[in-house]
């Protein structure tokens, strides 16, 4: 009977064992990472929503927030619009830095009168409050 070397026998059991430790990772950090949030990019009224991550464009009139409404579906930073005559507040995918976000609305509307980012999870940090605001959640509104 041939003896098999030990190369032989070993390198397939080594691959085989890092595959099966490399699929496992995957399947740990799929089973760990939060749902996808919702992406609904149709205006909705802002009233009832209370905000706490968002970018919030202001434009100098009803008329020229209107004209900007249908451009939100197309930006992929885009997770959700809600309107409040003249303003217009975007909820961001998760991952998207608010504030380099809103300086690319402001270059994009240069009529806006102005591009504001709210995160109170940054305020809260800035200002060292007793009793800060509750956790924003990932949704970006409470």
């Amino acid at each position: 009977m041939e003896e098999k070397p030990l190369a032989r026998v070993v390198v397939p059991a080594f691959v085989l064992a890092l595959a099966a430790g490399v699929g496992l990772a995957f399947g740990v950090a799929a089973l760990k990472r939060p749902p996808d949030l919702p992406v609904d990019t149709n205006p909705a009224p802002l009233a009832g929503h209370t905000l706490c991550a968002a970018v919030v464009v202001v434009f100098p009139s009803d008329a020229e927030m209107r004209a900007a409404v249908p451009s939100f579906p197309d930006d992929p930073k885009v997770r959700r619009v809600f309107v409040d005559p003249p303003s217009v507040s975007l909820l961001a995918v998760p991952g998207t830095d608010l504030k380099a976000w809103a300086q690319e609305l402001h270059a994009r509307f240069r009529t806006a009168e102005r591009v504001t980012v709210i995160d109170s999870d940054a305020t809260a940090a800035q200002l060292k409050l007793t009793a800060p605001p509750p956790k924003c959640p990932r949704a970006g509104e409470y």
